[in-house]
């Protein structure tokens, strides 16, 4: 969680806050100390999403986010992007196949052979 901030420069005590401060984001609040091995798969991924987050980026990139969880967990997943991007206006741009994890997003660009087919926009996502 910490190494994007150790890379910066940042101070111990202040990257220990940020992490922490990212995993109560992200709903982990107090497992700073479990091994991935004891963690479910969902929660692997909002430790994955929380380090992403930490160092206060404007924008996310997701690829397959919720490709390995069952449905109760992808919906978790992106209900937490979406309240992502609209408490920190982070902005998140995901690749899926998956026409039920598209309706959560506001924009849905497709890609055909390497070129945009269409560029749908949405004013609310299925959230």
């Amino acid at each position: 969680m910490e190494l994007p901030l150790l890379y910066r420069g940042v101070p111990a005590a202040k990257r220990r806050a940020k992490a922490r401060d990212a995993l109560h984001l992200v709903g982990l609040e107090g497992r700073e100390h479990h091994a991935p091995n004891e963690l479910s798969g969902g929660q692997q991924q909002r430790v994955a999403i929380a380090r992403a987050i930490v160092s206060d980026p404007v924008v996310l990139l997701a690829d397959e986010p919720t490709g390995n969880l069952d449905r109760a967990r992808s919906r978790e997943i992106l209900e937490l992007l979406v309240r992502l991007n609209e408490a920190r206006g982070l902005t998140v741009i995901m690749v899926t196949h998956d026409p039920e994890i598209a309706a959560y997003a506001r924009r849905n660009v497709h890609f055909l052979d390497g070129l945009v087919s269409a560029d749908e926009r949405r004013p609310e996502a299925a959230a």
